[in-house]
């Protein structure tokens, strides 16, 4: 809705990863090169963490969009919490190979054979397992020992493991020595500075076709930082309901006031973002604040009626593409 209004030729801050949105801030451009050294090392595990929404899966993403598909075999599993052959069963679905009632030995004898077939092919597997702060120490020791698979001198199965800053700590177990022995790469991506969360709105709204409609008033980028804390997804969440907030009020200027209602909204409804009124930033492993209960639902109600409004005005803009009758 918000992107016919200020003629756009997409949605510039959809939540789902997209590759082709990738902004090459100094902290993604160095996770990038640790991925990438890794996967030219091409063997062990390379390790990327982040807070939630810091951009892990978009850098993987990206990644195997540039991939050589024509030398490597990729499988992608998002984990939960899954036991140590829930997490073997996971990998041979990932790569084609799963059948009902398998035993682990069949499962392991499986994957084995796959990933040699696959070597003497001239290609490499690579598995990508994201949410790997899930992963229990006894299945991250199954991914250890499918590592351990090796043909001609040779490692043909890679891996890389997203997760959350938590995983961390589970790496630091004692009993994943040998696993750390095997990382190849690792790199932890935190938040975006303010000059980059300046750039990064201004590229994403750029990819759409952006022509300074609406125009972004100079305090605008930085009541965005102060909110989201150089977050990407939050970053998103914010602009997204800035510009939806901009098209219901027919605005093409907006500045740092509208962006401190909606943050505070966003607060109170979810703790997606920090209050305004507390001018902090979001802190990873910190709890947000609940706010209290009138609050709350004072700001549903704000939602709930700028949503009708929004979905009534989506019907006008439908129904003047229908032709009259005649």
């Amino acid at each position: 809705m918000y992107a016919e209004f200020y003629n756009l030729t997409g949605l510039p801050f959809q939540l789902t990863p997209d590759p082709r949105f990738f902004f090459s801030s100094s902290g993604h451009s160095k996770a990038m090169a640790h991925l990438t050294y890794g996967l030219h090392q091409g063997e062990g595990f390379i390790i990327i963490t982040g807070d939630v929404g810091a951009g892990k899966t978009t850098l993987v993403d990206l990644l195997l969009s540039d991939l050589d598909k024509s030398s490597h075999v990729a499988a992608k599993i998002v984990t939960t919490q899954l036991a140590a052959d829930d997490m073997l069963r996971m990998v041979a679905i990932g790569f084609g190979l799963y059948e009902e009632g398998l035993e682990k030995a069949d499962l392991l004898h499986r994957i084995e054979n796959f990933v040699t077939a696959t070597y003497f092919n001239k290609k490499r597997c690579l598995l990508i397992v994201d949410e790997a702060q899930n992963l229990s120490v006894a299945s991250l020791e199954e991914l250890r020992m499918l590592a351990n698979l090796s043909v001609n001198g040779a490692a043909p199965l890679q891996s890389f493991l997203l997760g959350q800053p938590q995983f961390r700590a589970t790496l630091g177990s004692p009993a994943l020595d040998q696993l750390r022995q095997r990382v190849t790469a690792s790199y932890h991506l935190g938040p975006m500075t303010e000059l980059e969360t300046h750039a990064y709105i201004v590229h994403r709204l750029k990819m759409v076709g952006w022509k300074e409609d609406p125009l972004l008033e100079d305090d605008f980028f930085s009541a965005v930082f102060k909110h989201s804390g150089g977050v990407p997804r939050r970053i998103n969440t914010l602009c997204s309901r800035v510009l939806l907030f901009g098209f219901l009020e027919q605005q093409h200027a907006i500045g740092p006031a509208v962006v401190d209602q909606i943050a505070s909204e966003l607060h109170n409804e979810l703790g997606l973002v920090t209050s305004s009124a507390s001018g902090t930033t979001p802190t990873a492993g910190h709890d947000v604040a609940i706010p209290n209960l009138d609050d709350r639902v004072a700001a549903l109600e704000r939602s709930v009626e700028r949503h009708d409004r929004a979905i009534r005005r989506a019907i006008e803009i439908a129904a003047s593409y229908v032709p009259a009758k005649r």
